[in-house]
C-alpha cells in the first residue's frame, strides 16, 4: 500500500501502449513544454501521440516498446511507468522503430529524424554495458504515492538480475524534480553535455546523465 489506494508493479502489454505513448512524451518533456516527439514529429499533441502508440507495439522493439516498460498501477489503473533495458543498440533500434511506423502511416522518416537530430550534440547515455532506465513519469494525480522509486527500485532489480553492475539515468539540465527523485534512488553524477542550439530550440541548455552501481 502506498497513500490511499493499493499500488502493484508490473510487465506493460500491449494494451498499455497509449499509456506508454503519454509517459514518454510527459518523460521527454520534463518541465519544458515541448520534447522530442513535439520537435522532430512537428504536429499536434495528438498526432504525436497516435505516432509514438504505434512505436510502442511496432515489430521493432526500442526504447519505445512494451516490451522494455514497467508500469505501476493504482487500484488496478496504470499510474506511472519507466523504461528499463540493456544500453546496448538502443539509438540503432530507436531509429529503425521510427522508420517502421513511418513508413505504415505514409510519414517521411529522414524528415523526422532530421528534425530530430538537434539532440545529437548533448546526448548522453553511458557505456554500451550499463543497464539503462529511461521515460520515467507518472500521473499528475499521483504525486507522493512513492510510484517512481518503486519502479527504479524493481528496474534496477531487474538490472541486476540480468547480469549488469551498473545502471544510468539522463534527464534534461534543469529538470530539478527529476534530478532529486534520481538522487534519492541513489545515483549520482556522471556527466553532462550542453550546447547552445539544443537550449536555443527547447529552453533547456542539455542533458544530464546520472549513473550508480547495482
Amino acid at each position: 500500500m502506498t497513500g490511499a489506494g493499493r499500488s502493484s508493479i508490473r510487465p506493460a502489454r500491449s494494451d498499455d501502449a497509449a499509456f506508454i505513448a503519454r509517459i514518454v512524451l510527459a518523460a521527454q518533456r520534463g518541465p519544458m513544454p515541448r520534447g522530442w516527439f513535439d520537435i522532430a514529429l512537428d504536429r499536434p499533441e495528438d498526432e504525436c501521440l497516435a505516432f509514438m502508440t504505434r512505436l510502442a507495439v511496432a515489430r521493432v522493439r526500442s526504447w519505445y516498446h512494451v516490451a522494455h516498460f514497467l508500469i505501476a498501477e493504482v487500484d488496478g489503473q496504470p499510474a506511472a511507468a519507466l523504461c528499463a533495458m540493456p544500453a546496448s543498440g538502443t539509438v540503432v533500434a530507436a531509429r529503425a522503430a521510427i522508420v517502421e511506423v513511418a513508413a505504415e502511416t505514409g510519414t517521411d522518416a529522414e524528415s523526422i529524424l532530421a528534425r530530430g537530430g538537434y539532440a545529437r550534440n548533448c546526448w548522453v547515455q553511458g557505456g554500451e554495458g550499463d543497464w539503462l532506465i529511461e521515460h520515467v513519469a507518472r500521473e499528475a494525480s499521483q504525486h507522493g504515492r512513492g510510484l517512481v522509486q518503486a519502479l527504479i527500485g524493481r528496474a534496477l532489480a531487474d538490472g541486476k538480475a540480468a547480469g549488469f553492475a551498473r545502471a544510468s539515468i539522463s534527464f534534461l539540465i534543469g529538470n530539478d524534480a527529476a534530478e532529486r527523485c534520481y538522487a534519492k534512488a541513489g545515483f549520482a553524477f556522471a556527466e553532462e553535455k550542453r550546447d547552445a542550439a539544443f537550449e536555443a530550440l527547447t529552453g533547456a541548455p542539455g542533458f544530464r546523465r546520472f549513473a550508480r552501481a547495482i
